[in-house]
């Protein structure tokens, strides 16, 4: 499988990436040769939802363009209609001017194997990716883009788009790749070359890590910010596990039910206290997890250097070091952790709070602020819940906005 790079004149300098903070919300000209139009007319396609790194935006790819959102407090940031077609794939970049799009829908003049770093003060595209085949996604950095193919993850620098690594995978039409984003810690978890099995690679410290998550293949996975912290579940859909990604070992295992269910979005909080998942039998659940990360404040690679070593030197002792004390939260637990031991499986544990939603749609799910959920819907709803930290049980519904009236098909 082959690419070809084009950047354009003018691509920005270092500091304009590092330094961008909010989207332009003004006037702004047009792809390469479309023209915008402004309508909000019942036949626009919801063709794809994402959040930013952070959780606070998120990005709607339509039929017709696409569309920015901030959570808190909800409202539209900016939209680009277009006449050309518009974008399965629209990848933020935190709050900044910088964008991924790849093109889809019906009658979209963008090419599915193209991706465009589009900048929006500059009202133009800055560089394209081409590939022999479909993207199945995008992932940035403020100093990477990562393509995903469905056989093949490129690796490209941000400022000259010169590539820097190609990872091979299993079958991965999900797209299914993380990052981390800490500056100085760069990760990336993606499905391994055998079912069930995720790879990580420790980009500074030059080491790859082979997990066997699941017997099943991947259906869903997440990073924390810092890349030590990995989230899982596969197609089977009733267990998700937590696994420390410096050593491979499995941290906290949680049940999402009994039956099998398709996975759609696993988050982390900050603070790493909690996991939500949403899935497609309508609800989305809430863990309490018991795990905290050495050096939670990591903002150097040779703090993950030191974290191997410690690893590497006393693996139990470093597993009590990830283990909180047990506080019963998820009903169902049943562990006891001795120092010196390191158990091969944990008993799985049921959701702590949960919410409800309908069966047909596909939701994403993150954490906002003071123990609250918000949730995106391909049917074009938005929804912000909270749920007690101490009792669980049924999240309350805060807010709900229906923020683009249209027929869209889930999935």
């Amino acid at each position: 499988m082959s690419s070809t790079v084009s950047p354009s004149r003018g691509l920005l300098p270092p500091a304009r990436i590092g330094t961008c903070e909010t989207p332009n919300a003004g006037p702004s000209g047009s792809f390469s040769q479309p023209e915008l139009e402004f309508n909000d007319t019942d036949d626009t396609e919801l063709l794809s939802v994402s959040w930013n790194q952070d959780y606070g935006c998120f990005a709607a790819g339509t039929s017709r363009g696409f569309r920015i959102y901030n959570c808190d407090p909800f409202k539209e940031t900016f939209r680009r209609d277009l006449k050309s077609g518009g974008f399965k794939i629209v990848e933020m970049l935190f709050r900044c001017n910088i964008l991924a799009l790849v093109g889809g829908g019906a009658n979209s003049q963008y090419p599915p194997n193209k991706v465009m770093i589009w900048d929006d003060h500059q009202s133009r595209c800055i560089g394209e990716f081409a590939f022999r085949s479909e993207v199945r996604a995008v992932k940035l950095r403020r100093d990477r883009i990562v393509v995903v193919l469905e056989h093949k993850i490129y690796v490209y620098n941000f400022m000259d788009l010169k590539l820097l690594h190609q990872i091979e995978t299993l079958a991965n039409p999900r797209g299914l790749c993380c990052l981390s984003h800490h500056s100085n810690a760069f990760m990336l978890a993606c499905p391994g070359l055998q079912r069930g099995q995720v790879r990580i690679e420790h980009f500074g410290l030059n080491m790859t890590k082979l997990i066997q998550a699941h017997d099943s293949q991947i259906a869903c996975l997440t990073l924390t910010m810092d890349g030590l912290l990995l989230a899982t579940a596969s197609t089977k859909g009733t267990l998700i596990r937590l696994f420390n990604t410096m050593d491979g070992s499995r941290l906290q295992e949680v049940r999402r039910g009994g039956n099998r269910a398709e996975i759609y979005s696993i988050a982390l909080s900050p603070n790493v206290q909690w996991l939500a998942a949403s899935s497609d039998k309508g609800t989305v659940h809430i863990f309490s997890l018991r795990v905290r990360v050495f050096g939670e404040d990591l903002s150097a690679q040779s703090n993950a250097a030191q974290g191997l070593a410690m690893l590497q030197q006393n693996s139990s002792t470093a597993l009590d070091a990830l283990i909180s004390p047990n506080t019963g939260a998820n009903p169902g637990s049943s562990l006891s952790f001795m120092r010196g031991v390191l158990p091969k499986y944990f008993s799985s544990e049921w959701s702590f709070a949960r919410f409800h939603l309908p069966e047909d749609t596909q939701f994403i799910s993150a954490f906002g602020s003071q123990n609250t959920v918000v949730i995106v819907g391909m049917d074009g709803s938005f929804y912000r819940c909270s749920f007690d930290p101490v009792h669980g049980g049924e999240m309350l519904q805060q807010e709900y906005v229906r923020f683009l009236k249209t027929e869209s098909r889930p999935g």
